[in-house]
């Protein structure tokens, strides 16, 4: 029987998992802790800054949750329905916790501070809003320093440069728990200014300014994950430098004259799918196109390491390609009028 699924991606997937599992574990432990710190300061001080931060730290708490179940859903196991495998769900998962992100903690920060800026109200016991934000420093820039050290060993991986990794990076959870623990290291400096402005000041205004403007932050910090995860969830190519590379590996065999069409979709933070249409060369027995594909197949995953699936379209192309008639259309060439000849190659 023809087998209907493939684990390759999976079992790429889980390999990678580990790491990414450990940092957004760091980070919930993290979040966690920072939270009931922030709410207890938030309520002792009436401080709209720290109030928005404590839903700050829910909403990255509940992120993290979102994630640990994703990296658990992707790695089942591929079924006819889903024959690649289910690593497309890290993505779907991290879009929910950009939206969670929106709505627990940019909705709040920005309306509670809106409602203290219009009712006038005051902050008072500065001093556990102080020891909150040096402990939620100490935690937050823990788990920040966690996320940098493994985005830092992954673009060295890729061999990037570390803003554009960070930028291009497949991977939803890593990218999520960096984001969010920088954003949540300038909140807790946005709230501290609140705070400090308000004591020497003694004005009402800049505490919850600083709400509004935390508030800002998760918009801001929630749009872009939102956006950059949608492009991964309705399957977004490889890199622009993966797919170079792609197709110079392609170019250079001698059995291929031509790559007509190249193709890759992310199946997953660590998968990639290779479709390639080729023109073979001329007298090229079944034998030899075997031969080639799967050196083919061994050296795109050499040059692309997260590529799993491999499609080879074998056709036949016309002779004197690039040659056009005046409508812009390629000459018809007698000896090739007959069906092409296909030869489909997965791997």
């Amino acid at each position: 029987m023809i087998a209907s699924t493939s684990r390759r991606s999976t079992e790429r997937s889980r390999r990678t998992a580990a790491a990414s599992r450990r940092t957004v574990l760091v980070a919930l432990a993290a979040n966690a802790a920072v939270a009931v710190v922030k709410l207890a300061a938030g309520v002792l001080s009436g401080s709209a800054a720290m109030l928005a931060e404590a839903a700050h730290s829910v909403a990255d708490t509940t992120n993290q949750g979102f994630l640990l179940v994703s990296i658990g859903l992707s790695a089942r196991e591929p079924t006819p329905d889903q024959p690649f495998g289910y690593g497309r769900l890290r993505f779907l998962w991290t879009f929910l916790a950009a939206v969670a992100m929106f709505l627990a903690g940019a909705v709040f920060a920005i309306g509670y501070g809106v409602y203290q800026l219009l009712s006038g109200g005051e902050s008072s016991g500065d001093l556990a809003a102080y020891v909150a934000l040096a402990v939620s420093l100490a935690a937050e820039g823990a788990s920040w320093v966690r996320a940098v050290r493994q985005t830092r060993r992954e673009a060295a991986a890729a061999k990037l440069p570390l803003l554009s990794y960070v930028r291009q990076s497949r991977d939803p959870n890593v990218k999520m728990v960096l984001f969010e623990d920088t954003a949540a290291l300038v909140g807790i400096g946005l709230a501290l200014a609140g705070i400090l402005l308000g004591t020497v000041t003694g004005s009402p205004i800049p505490d919850p300014a600083a709400s509004i403007a935390v508030g800002l932050l998760l918009v801001a910090v929630a749009s872009f994950m939102a956006h950059d995860t949608s492009d991964l969830l309705v399957g977004a190519a490889a890199r622009p430098d993966e797919r170079a590379a792609l197709e110079v590996a392609l170019r250079e065999r001698e059995e291929i004259e031509d790559v007509i069409e190249l193709l890759t979709m992310t199946l997953g933070p660590n998968a990639l799918l290779v479709a390639a249409r080729v023109d073979w060369a001329e007298d090229l027995r079944d034998e030899d196109v075997e031969r080639a594909s799967e050196e083919i197949d061994e050296r795109l995953r050499e040059v692309v390491p997260d590529v799993t699936e491999v499609f080879l379209d074998a056709t036949t192309g016309p002779r004197h390609r690039g040659v056009e008639d005046s409508a812009g259309a390629l000459p018809p060439d007698p000896e090739r009028s007959r069906p092409a000849d296909r030869r489909s190659v997965g791997s």
